[in-house]
């Protein structure tokens, strides 16, 4: 999930770059929930994993 933020994220810079303002505020946003997702699932995770030693 964090490699598809980060390839969201490359598009955006690309689509900036060329001049393309609607893509690149999209792929933008697509990557900032990718990577706010991926902090969730990262963190209940890591919580899960704490509370099953303890």
């Amino acid at each position: 999930m964090l490699y598809y933020a980060l390839v969201f994220f490359l598009i955006a810079i690309v689509a900036a770059v060329f001049g393309f303002g609607s893509i690149s505020v999209a792929s933008a946003g697509i990557a900032k929930i990718l990577f706010f997702l991926f902090l969730v699932v990262f963190l209940v995770t890591l919580v899960m994993g704490v509370a099953r030693r303890a």
